[in-house]
């Protein structure tokens, strides 16, 4: 679907399937491998209910293979959300056994691991570039970047450092929407209509922030290889049309009014059945107990980078009153301001 991507040394998926970054769990009759150490970077999402999931007395199989020893507060001033949600959740977690640093280069020497958790996505590429030198793999939380061009330039920096990392939605890893794609009584996907809440958040383009948990579910239902994108907006709805390689049709519908609820209905060769619902944060925090122990991301980059290209071509068909955009349009222009910006920074 990328090939000026790929043709441009961002074969990300070879390196990150070779890289092993933590290890293994001990043969039978071994001690007890050390839970894998976990930084949070960004208190102001998940950082709280994660930890509370993770560090709590329940945590049991994979989970329990994992703690969160440190955090950097981080939060954005001009998000009153962030600065809401930091004030809320710093001391409940300390108090949970989190070491709360200073800064990310005092967090990086206490931890083998990172989650990147802050709401904001425009500083997760300045957050992401001291992991990657240092080498540690990381989780980089919805939305991976602010824009397109950003999510481009983290994904290329991982590369560059030859460190994983990979990016998710809660909800494309809830067990009855990531196992419809191989449901043989479903049978081939034909086609799906998936639905989020879509509240916007300043500074962002605005589907990034919610409408990506309906669009991630949208995607990994329908897979990666969505052509163009048509959007049609009112005040407190959007719906957006997808068409995909073979001719299939995927939608998304955000709501800003009404239930807050998410879901899909998926047309199969054999069925039409229910998906998409939320299932907590256990299915999200498994897979990336087991990325942090393999190195492989459960999520291509190909694929999260499509998710951010077919938000952006939304924006830009609803720009365009309506009009299709192709997903290779918004990536090409993508590319050259990631080439235009990574030009402006001083050599490392």
């Amino acid at each position: 679907m990328f090939p000026n991507l790929i043709s441009r040394g961002l074969g990300l998926m070879v390196l990150l399937l070779a890289v092993s970054v933590v290890g293994h769990l001990p043969a039978a009759g071994a001690e007890p491998a050390k839970p894998i150490r976990v930084g949070i970077i960004g208190m102001d999402a998940h950082a709280l209910p994660w930890t509370q999931i993770i560090n709590g007395p329940n945590a049991k199989g994979e989970l329990a293979e994992m703690r969160i020893v440190a955090g950097y507060p981080g939060g954005s001033p001009d998000l009153p959300v962030s600065m809401e949600i930091l004030g809320k959740s710093v001391e409940p977690c300390r108090k949970l056994g989190v070491e709360i640093v200073d800064s990310i280069e005092q967090l990086l020497a206490k931890v083998d691991a990172v989650l990147l958790l802050s709401i904001d996505g425009r500083p997760h590429l300045a957050q992401a570039r001291p992991v990657f030198a240092a080498r540690k793999p990381v989780f980089i939380d919805k939305p991976i970047a602010a824009s397109l061009a950003d999510a481009i330039r983290i994904y290329r920096l991982a590369q560059e450092h030859n460190v994983p990392c990979f990016t998710a939605s809660a909800l494309r890893m809830a067990p009855g929407t990531a196992g419809v794609r191989s449901d043989p009584a479903v049978g081939e996907i034909l086609g799906c209509d998936a639905y989020s809440p879509a509240s916007a958040m300043p500074h962002h383009p605005d589907l990034f922030y919610y409408g990506i948990h309906g669009i991630e579910t949208l995607f990994a239902i329908m897979g990666p290889k969505c052509k163009s994108v048509t959007r049609v907006p009112a005040e407190d709805f959007d719906v957006v049309v997808g068409l995909w390689e073979g001719g299939r049709i995927g939608t998304f519908r955000g709501t800003r009014q009404g239930p807050h609820a998410y879901g899909a209905t998926v047309f199969g060769k054999n069925a039409i059945v229910s998906a998409g619902k939320f299932e907590g944060y256990e299915p999200l925090l498994i897979e990336i107990v087991r990325f942090f122990k393999t190195g492989k991301p459960p999520v291509s980059p190909e694929e999260s980078l499509a998710v951010i290209a077919f938000m952006e071509a939304a924006n830009e068909s609803k720009r365009l009153g309506g009009c299709p955009v192709t997903i290779e349009s918004v990536m090409e222009k993508a590319r050259k301001q990631a080439d235009q910006l990574a030009s402006q920074e001083p050599a490392r």
